[in-house]
């Protein structure tokens, strides 16, 4: 990465000295923090971030009245997702005696963008590392990216879709300069990842065409999330050049899963997928074959942004250069992924099956795991309301579950053509039903297993009877009457589910022959 220092540098130096001194803040202590772009200064309950006199390729902060752009773009960009951080730009001014002032009478000499403090260790990857990432959590993060994303502006998808080999060869190239991974490794990465790029071209010009290219926040690592409030906030989106955040927007939610998967939190990687799919179902059933590389490839960008901050003065270098070959391992398999395979879990209401089926989802390969689909949401989907909201009984009529079925199937094929597991959650009380699932699989010639749970009658009204903000219109009345369904020959895999869901996610595991999987 080139570097250069402009003319302004000095200047800021005695900026950077200003901000630093505890009496600038009324005798306040000052923690100060360094980037490769800016330097922050925290005191009380206040942030403020001078941009740093520098121009990048990528990047160019070299005048003052650029620095001033960066400041009003970062505020423009921020706010609106994130209004209890973004307060206001700042000016740095200079008296005639030459002193420094913030907001004061003089010269302006620099320019800061104030926010509002956070605790630093709310931030997703500190949560991330002490093992503190809830899935409510997540499923409001999935939320929350999703509304981002429904609010981003639609843009031309062209430069995008170009600018994808060059960022390829860009990181391909900054690992053989840095010299800290085998010649064999990159070239592999670099080969899998361009051939990737050329298999999924057509899928991404499509998703293009249908508007899902948008200005995005662009650097959605665990590091820009932080939990206020016990709720996500996006902050840090990149403000300095609007085509490094003109992409795809499952490239945008990409970084978010990807690093998950680096921190080791497989579940919460796949809790956050899942989620954002059933909000963006429509928008997103044909593209999950586009993961592999996007994973993969900021899984490389996040390499090389480590490794850049070695040889410096950075004072963790042992941690920083391991934790960059973790990216760089993580990118090499992300772009390899395992043949999917088609999982599918029947059973009367209240046996269990949507508690199992997120259990076994992060199992399945690819990474993050399996995508499931369930007849509860799919039929609300299909009456276009909320997945909580109940619906009229006319909804439950046989022609209508004969809709929801095929459903299920046709977006099922679709998924699993991509390369992505897919795990079916849905009563499957008819032989027709098993047999049309089976029947998928065979003609992809995928991996199958089907699970069909069973429970006593009054495990299954107890369960039914506690249901509280789900997808499944279940009562007690239909629990009963689901007593006398004549479910025909089972050739599926019968799993016991009367007993606690760790109980049958093992049943099911030892049937499946999977590893070892516990329950969160």
């Amino acid at each position: 990465m080139t570097t250069e220092i402009t003319l302004d540098a000095a200047m800021q130096e005695q900026v950077f000295a200003f901000m630093a001194d505890p009496a600038t803040h009324g005798g306040m202590s000052i923690r100060r923090i360094d980037t490769h772009a800016a330097v922050v200064f925290l005191a009380g309950d206040r942030a403020l971030k001078v941009k740093r006199a520098v121009r990048f390729p990528f990047l160019d902060y070299s005048t003052l009245a650029k620095r001033k752009a960066a400041c009003d773009e970062e505020i423009r960009i921020n706010r609106p997702g994130a209004p209890q951080i973004y307060r206001r730009v700042v000016a740095i001014t200079q008296g005639h005696n030459g002193a420094l002032r913030i907001d004061g009478d003089g010269a302006i000499v620099e320019y800061a963008v104030e926010m509002a403090r956070f605790d630093e260790n709310a931030t997703l990857d500190h949560l991330a590392q002490a093992g503190a990432l809830e899935s409510s959590l997540i499923m409001d993060l999935a939320d929350a990216i999703a509304t981002s994303h429904q609010a981003a502006p639609i843009v031309a998808a062209d430069g995008w879709i170009r600018s994808i080999p060059s960022i390829i060869s860009a990181n391909t190239i900054a690992f053989r300069a840095s010299r800290r991974f085998p010649d064999r490794d990159i070239d592999a990465l670099d080969t899998a990842s361009q051939l990737a790029f050329t298999r999924i071209r057509p899928r991404l010009q499509e998703r293009g065409h249908r508007g899902l290219v948008r200005r995005c926040h662009g650097d959605l690592h665990l590091a820009n999330i932080v939990q206020i409030g016990r709720k996500p906030v996006l902050f840090d989106a990149i403000e300095f050049d609007p085509a490094i955040a003109s992409i795809d927007i499952l490239y945008d939610l990409s970084f978010t899963v990807m690093d998950l998967l680096r921190f080791r939190r497989r579940t919460e990687a796949s809790i956050l997928l899942n989620r954002y799919l059933t909000a963006t179902f429509k928008e997103n059933l044909g593209g999950l074959a586009t993961l592999p590389l996007f994973m993969s490839m900021r899984a490389a960008i996040r390499t090389n942004v480590l490794l850049a901050r070695l040889g410096g003065a950075h004072k963790n270098e042992a941690s920083t250069l391991l934790a960059a070959r973790d990216y760089f391992s993580l990118a090499r398999r992300l772009i390899n992924p395992a043949k999917p395979m088609l999982i599918a879990v029947g059973g009367l209401s209240g046996t269990g099956k949507s508690v199992l089926a997120r259990a076994l989802a992060e199992a399945l390969e690819p990474p993050p795991g399996a995508v499931i689909l369930r007849s509860d949401v799919a039929r609300k989907q299909h009456f276009q309301v909320h997945e909580t909201q109940k619906l009229p009984a006319s909804a439950y009529q046989p022609h209508i579950g004969a809709i929801v079925y095929q459903t299920l199937a046709e977006c099922a094929e679709q998924i699993l053509s991509q390369g992505h597991s897919i795990i079916l959650d849905a009563v499957f009380a008819k032989p027709s039903e098993r047999l049309a699932v089976a029947d998928i699989a065979r003609k992809l010639n995928l991996p199958f297993a089907g699970l069909f749970l069973v429970s006593d009658l009054a495990t299954r009204m107890s369960r039914v009877g506690h249901r509280t903000g789900d997808a499944s219109d279940a009562t007690v009345d239909l629990v009963k009457t689901q007593e006398t369904y004549d479910v025909g020959l089972l050739d599926w895999q019968v799993i016991d589910a009367s007993g606690t869901p760790e109980q049958t996610l093992q049943c099911s595991k030892i049937v499946l022959g999977m590893p070892e999987i516990r329950m969160r």
